[in-house]
């Protein structure tokens, strides 16, 4: 991983979990957000983790974000008594949740930093394949970016016992993920039951079926998913305060998955920031909603000094 330092010694400290990525921690956009929070007297440890690299989420990367948690505080740069947290974006949101819940840091985690993240994977699944999601208990629709579908393919490809289904699966996400209008019909032909299940999921546009699809799956994949999902996870067990941020449009994650993230945890312990100008973890600075988001960089900085009396 790489650790940025502050000029002058941290107030406080915060792992930060790179998204799906290829470029992982040296991304250009975390890279100048870390260095950004080192200006801001945190200590940033920014954790290499290649499934992420890799275009792979895994509910074990929790471990490696767990890890890099205590590594942080084991640092001689960590201040005594400081605050720690971790901050994650889209998909990654998942690992560093369940890294919060690991008993080993649990108590230790102060705060969590959501940037376009998930609570009920199966409503995203829906919502990446069709483009329609529940908020307030109606069905609306975006039209979806299919990066969030391919991710999806490349991580649970591996999953499904038949070798040429995973080739072809993982062939048909990178010529998609290169152009969305690419035809994979000499792939299609190689798959076999289990590869076409997860492939009707991915082309069904009628968001009334997707649960049934979503059944359908191969065992590993609906295991795959269990152990990602947030919605089935103990999170008034948290101890650590969450800001949640989520575009308006966010063609990725929709913003009732952080709005539903939110609701779950203890009471008082989340607050929420639906921002127009936020696509995903872009800023788009025309539209932007400065003052919202303003504030949530402000929910984020006293992070540093709560309890302690000081004031930044």
């Amino acid at each position: 991983g790489d650790l940025y330092l502050p000029g002058e010694p941290p107030l406080a400290g915060i792992v930060l979990v790179p998204g799906v990525a290829a470029a992982g921690k040296d991304d250009s956009r975390l890279v100048a957000f870390a260095s950004t929070l080192a200006r801001a007297r945190f200590l940033v440890l920014a954790p290499d983790l290649p499934n992420l690299r890799a275009l792979r989420v895994d509910a074990e990367d929790a471990q490696g974000v767990a890890d890099a948690f205590a590594h942080l505080l084991a640092r001689a740069e960590f201040p005594p008594h400081g605050r720690a947290g971790i901050g994650a974006f889209s998909y990654a949101v998942g690992p560093a949740v369940l890294a919060a819940l690991d008993p080993a840091i649990r108590d230790r985690v102060d705060f969590i930093l959501g940037v376009g993240g998930y609570h009920d994977l199966n409503e995203v699944i829906t919502f990446f394949t069709t483009g329609y999601f529940q908020h307030q208990g109606e069905w609306r629709y975006l039209q979806p970016n299919s990066y969030g579908k391919w991710v999806f393919v490349m991580s649970n490809a591996g999953l499904l016992s038949n070798p040429g289904d995973q080739s072809a699966l993982r062939s048909i996400a990178r010529r998609r993920l290169d152009d969305p209008e690419s035809s994979i019909d000499d792939l299609r032909v190689e798959l076999t039951s289990q590869g076409r299940a997860l492939l009707a999921l991915l082309e069904n546009r009628d968001h009334l079926r997707a649960a049934h699809l979503i059944d359908a799956l191969p065992i590993p994949i609906k295991n795959h998913i269990k152990a990602l999902n947030l919605a089935n996870k103990p999170l008034s067990r948290l101890r650590a305060h969450l800001i949640l941020l989520n575009g308006t449009d966010d063609a990725i994650i929709p913003y009732n998955q952080s709005v539903a993230l939110a609701a779950a945890a203890r009471p008082g312990a989340a607050e929420i920031f639906v921002i127009d100008g936020l696509a995903h973890v872009d800023v788009n600075p025309l539209g932007l909603d400065r003052v919202k988001l303003w504030r949530a960089v402000s929910s984020l900085l006293a992070q540093r000094t709560i309890g302690d009396g000081k004031k930044e």
